[in-house]
C-alpha cells in the first residue's frame, strides 16, 4: 500500500504542474527594427527585395533589420518600444502577433482563433 503512494503524489504534482502552465496567456511577439521599436509585421516575414536585411554596429557585425522580439512589455502599436525579451522563444512559452497568430516556444506553430498563417 506504500508504494502507491509513492507513485501517486509525483503523478499529481505532474498533473498539476501541467495544468497550471497550458493555462498561461500567450506572450507578446513583434516584429521589431534594430531599435526595438515595433514595425508591420510583413517585414519580418516576408522582406521586400528593396527593404535592407542588415545593419552593421561597430563591435557587434551585422544585425538583421527587422527580426521578431519576444516576451517582453511594451505595445503592439506600430513604433512603440519593445524591451524585456528577447530575440528567440522559450521553451515552454506561447507567443501571439497584433492578429491572435500563435506560436509555441517548441517551434511549432498553430492559429490562434482569430486567423492567420501560424507566424
Amino acid at each position: 500500500m506504500r508504494r502507491s503512494v509513492q507513485v501517486a503524489a509525483p503523478l499529481l504534482a505532474s498533473a498539476a504542474l501541467t495544468l497550471l502552465t497550458a493555462c498561461r496567456k500567450p506572450e507578446m511577439q513583434r516584429c521589431v527594427d534594430e531599435n526595438n521599436r515595433v514595425v508591420a509585421d510583413n517585414l519580418c516575414s516576408n522582406p521586400t527585395s528593396g527593404t535592407p536585411s542588415a545593419v552593421y554596429h561597430p563591435g557587434m557585425g551585422y544585425i538583421p533589420m527587422y527580426r521578431y522580439y519576444y516576451g517582453g512589455g511594451g505595445g503592439y502599436s506600430l513604433g512603440s518600444g519593445a524591451f524585456g525579451g528577447g530575440y528567440s522563444t522559450l521553451s515552454g512559452h506561447s507567443y501571439a502577433n497584433s492578429t491572435g497568430t500563435i506560436r509555441g516556444g517548441f517551434g511549432s506553430s498553430f492559429s490562434g482563433g482569430h486567423g492567420g498563417s501560424g507566424e
